[in-house]
């Protein structure tokens, strides 16, 4: 499989199906219309077009934080997968037993021209509370922890930036981690574009101290 072209090397391994039932069938979404751009599923690596980039977030269950995304214009594509790891080939259940140092994460492909880096941020800050470690309300375990995974330096300059600002709006301790994002793998099929598939909601986890621009 090709790699992406980036400034650091992006593996995307493609995974086997896991045991948890399949989602009744997909709602219909308009490729590169609005909000809620095409569908990505297993078999189709997240590479970014010429002029476009990327960038990856992890904030508790991938499948709200991808849809928190999903709705914002200028990002053209999104995937979710495991990431941050310590083995290869990750499966949902594999990770699930919390033993494989993965995390829950979201790939994006954006166009810069339509939306920032930085406001990418926003949306992540917004959409989770980042005092919280190893956990996103309910869903406990590394797996669900706050990270946000760089791809340049000019990534990583920004995300420590907005940290900065975000902590300065808090009393708790953030305990988001900032790092260069490792080998991506795309989680099973069934997990791509979840609530959409099944037409549930993300379940609110943010806080109110972080709504507003950073």
């Amino acid at each position: 499989m090709r790699l992406a072209t980036l400034a650091v090397p992006l593996l995307i391994a493609i995974l086997p199906g896991c045991s948890s039932p399949e989602p009744r069938a997909p709602h219909a979404v308009a490729h590169g219309v609005g909000t809620r751009p095409g569908q990505v599923g297993r078999g189709t690596p997240l590479q970014a077009a010429p002029g476009h980039e990327l960038a990856s977030f992890a904030a508790g269950c991938f499948w709200g934080v991808e849809a928190r995304f999903r709705e914002v214009p200028g990002v053209v594509a999104t995937a979710v997968g495991y990431t941050g790891g310590h083995t290869p080939d990750p499966t949902y259940a594999a990770v699930c037993t919390h033993t494989t140092g993965h995390a829950e994460a979201v790939l994006i492909e954006f166009d810069p021209a339509r939306v920032s880096y930085e406001s990418l941020l926003q949306v992540f800050w917004s959409g989770h509370d980042p005092t919280q470690l190893d956990r996103q309300g309910p869903d406990m375990g590394d797996q669900y922890r706050s990270a946000i995974f760089t791809l340049s330096p000019a990534q990583d300059t920004a995300a420590r930036a907005s940290l900065a600002a975000a902590q300065k709006r808090l009393k708790q301790p953030i305990v988001t981690r900032v790092a260069p994002l490792a080998p991506f793998h795309l989680a099973e099929d069934y997990h791509q574009q979840y609530h959409e598939k099944t037409g549930s909601e993300a379940c609110p986890t943010g806080k109110p101290e972080l709504n507003d621009t950073i």
